[in-house]
């Protein structure tokens, strides 16, 4: 990932501090001027501003003024517009054809008008008419604006946080777990996609596809030829006819998009070039406290989980004699399952390096996830109010989303398996949707199942997805390249200097110089440096990690997290005291890609740091690297004493780098 537009953005803030406030109040300024701030991005602008603001390039007071006051000012202009204009905004576009804009910022000013003005400030798809509408209705001027100062002091002050919070965690979190912080950002952006793909789409398409499906069954049904089939299938009498055709109309589309794919796997051969550009990204990011997490999402997807909840819906469906219901569920299940099984054997791909023997063409997991969740959801949002009927799709969606990225992040599955996947489920439920739909119209009360489907997958998840995570990780290791043979005597001389001189991350701040070099087996460094005073710490999970959030624990049962160099955690993790109050020297150490001969000797890189304790907010407690001249490597240096060493200056970071030998007799 190419970090030069942050560089560039914090070079633009640092230089011109003044022309940032005006940028963040033209921010707040569109977001809150009526119909403008229905378009303007804000939410994730000003986020950024208070990423900003916590690594110290914007003064937190100032970018709040000057928030609050671009908020201010453009509902100031949304309150004139609707003073000077009054009802006769109804008659201009867009609420001319949108009348609902103003409808429900209406209705909601009408309760209370006071309140209103601080609620809508939060409310993103209200929030720049409500101004517009106290116009309208002659809010008294001194009130608007007393209630409008306060909404707007505090949305600057609360959109901001967020982003200020990371900023400030920024150096501690993004140094040791930079990888976790991107695989979060990763997640969210994926579940932000999929809400807004099901919400919008499923609102789209009931306020356009219903008529213009219709239009066409009126023609097809007209139609000589057509109109025999047409009528056979959609009885234009029945309430489900239009349903079913738009289910259709997806069932074709789909279909030729996953025949598409399927031929483009077939044909290549070989792994697609997306694919290999994702799987290698997906490696990139892998860091030990994403990995547990990623693990548990992706045994969400294991018939252990799946099995249980699906047994439990079916089991009610068949209590309360809801055999077509039932009958068409477990066809889904089985013809599914039968049918990618044959693909699976069929259709001979590269494996991802890393791919466990369950791997085939689609993702069995993903595909049985979508066809489970997906015909649940058609089984029961039918029976749903208006608008509500959306929630069962939205949350198959997210489900089934969680479970492909994980694979992808473990690396179980190309992108194609897990696109494939989706496709495949979704072409299948529709198939078994369409026909379930033509022959059952009968209604039944889906609380129950539905409480009992998504409990049942909960507790099954619940117990059994920590421990499968031990067993996933281990049959997902990452895949480390073949170390290269280097002359023990030429490493020692010279060909020191053509091993990493740096961790290879994202961020500059935080390509640690990699000042330590270490030849031979690690047990006789760590006696040499315990018996100087040093310790070892185990690696940090959440468990630990989650100390950082306790205001009572004190700095020495705070860890330090753990740091990977190219995907791999630490080999040792080594920490002692340091020369001043709430400071300890660490010491990390990583397998290098080399090896020594003769003797087939292990190699080591290392990286010696400072770390000062901090507490952010009052909130956070984490142990920071300290930045400039590190007295780390003189700590290590001296506790090595006794074991041959050598110190030489890097050519290209221009920084020392400790060469130590283990193998000397001690």
């Amino acid at each position: 990932m190419d970090s030069s537009w942050i560089d560039t953005t914090l070079t633009w803030i640092a230089a011109h501090p003044v022309l940032a406030g005006a940028v963040i109040f033209l921010i707040a300024f569109c977001d809150a001027v009526i119909v403008l701030g229905a378009i303007v991005p804000a939410l994730p602008l000003l986020f950024a501003v208070g990423v900003f603001i916590g690594l110290g390039q914007i003064s937190g007071p100032y970018a709040v003024a000057c928030a609050a006051l671009g908020a201010f000012a453009g509902d100031g202009i949304s309150y004139w517009v609707g003073r000077r204009w009054g009802d006769r905004l109804r008659g201009f576009w867009p609420f001319s054809k949108y009348p609902q804009l103003l409808d429900r910022g209406e209705t909601m000013f009408r309760r209370n008008a006071f309140k209103s003005i601080l609620v809508a400030r939060y409310v993103g798809a209200i929030r720049p008419f409500v101004p517009a509408i106290a116009g309208m209705m002659n809010m008294p001027l001194s009130r608007y604006i007393q209630a409008s100062g306060i909404a707007s002091l505090s949305w600057a002050v609360l959109f901001l946080a967020p982003g200020w919070v990371l900023g400030e965690a920024y150096d501690a979190v993004a140094a040791v777990a930079g990888r976790l912080v991107m695989v979060l950002g990763l997640v969210a952006v994926l579940m932000g996609a999929v809400w807004a793909i099901v919400l919008y789409g499923y609102r789209w398409s009931a306020s356009r596809m219903d008529s213009w499906l219709a239009t066409l069954l009126r023609w097809s049904q007209r139609h000589p030829t057509l109109g025999r089939y047409s009528v056979a299938v959609f009885d234009p009498q029945r309430r489900e006819s239009v349903p079913l055709a738009m289910l259709a109309l997806m069932l074709l589309l789909l279909g030729w998009c996953w025949f598409a794919l399927l031929m483009a796997v077939v044909a290549h051969g070989e792994p697609l070039r997306l694919d290999l550009a994702v799987h290698h990204a997906m490696q990139a990011l892998r860091n030990p406290l994403a990995d547990y997490p990623m693990a548990a999402l992706a045994s969400l997807g294991a018939w252990q989980v799946l099995l249980p909840a699906t047994a439990a819906g079916m089991g009610y469906l068949v209590w309360r004699r809801r055999w077509m219901a039932a009958a068409h569920w477990l066809a889904a299940l089985a013809f599914g399952l039968a049918l990618t099984k044959l693909l699976g054997a069929t259709v001979h791909v590269v494996r991802p390096p890393d791919a466990s023997s369950g791997f085939g063409f689609p993702s069995v997991s993903v595909t049985m996830a979508t066809i489970i969740f997906g015909f649940f959801a058609v089984l029961i949002a039918r029976e749903l109010p208006g608008r509500t009927r959306v929630w069962p799709y939205l949350l198959s969606g997210i489900v089934v989303s969680l479970i492909g990225f994980a694979r992808l992040y473990l690396g179980a599955h190309w992108l194609s398996d897990v696109i494939g996947g989706m496709l495949f489920g979704i072409f299948w439920l529709l198939v078994l949707g369409i026909a379930y739909r033509r022959r059952f119209n009968r209604s039944f009360w889906v609380k129950p199942v539905a409480w009992l489907f998504y409990g049942v997958f909960a507790l099954a998840a619940l117990w059994y997805a920590p421990r499968n995570i031990p067993v996933k990780l281990a049959r997902f290791e990452p895949a480390q390249p073949t170390p290269v043979d280097m002359a023990a005597a030429a490493w020692w001389k010279d060909d020191w200097q053509q091993l990493p001189a740096r961790r290879n991350e994202f961020d500059d701040d935080q390509r640690w110089p990699l000042d330590v070099q270490v030849a031979g087996p690690l047990a006789p460094l760590q006696r040499r440096l315990e018996s100087q005073g040093w310790r070892v710490q185990a690696q940090a999970g959440w468990e630990q990690a989650l100390l950082m959030l306790d205001k009572s624990a004190t700095p020495d049962e705070v860890p330090v997290l753990p740091a990977t160099l190219d995907t791999q955690v630490e080999s040792l993790l080594m920490l002692r005291a340091g020369n001043a109050p709430n400071e300890i020297f660490a010491l990390r150490l990583w397998p290098a890609p080399a090896r020594l001969q003769p003797g087939d000797q292990p190699l080591w890189l290392g990286s010696a740091q400072t770390l000062h304790y901090q507490q952010h907010f009052h909130l956070i407690g984490m142990w920071r690297p300290m930045r400039g001249i590190d007295p780390s490597l003189k700590a290590v240096r001296d506790a090595l004493d006794g074991l041959p060493q050598q110190v030489d200056t890097h050519p290209e970071t221009q920084m020392p780098v400790l060469r130590v030998k283990t193998l000397a007799p001690l």
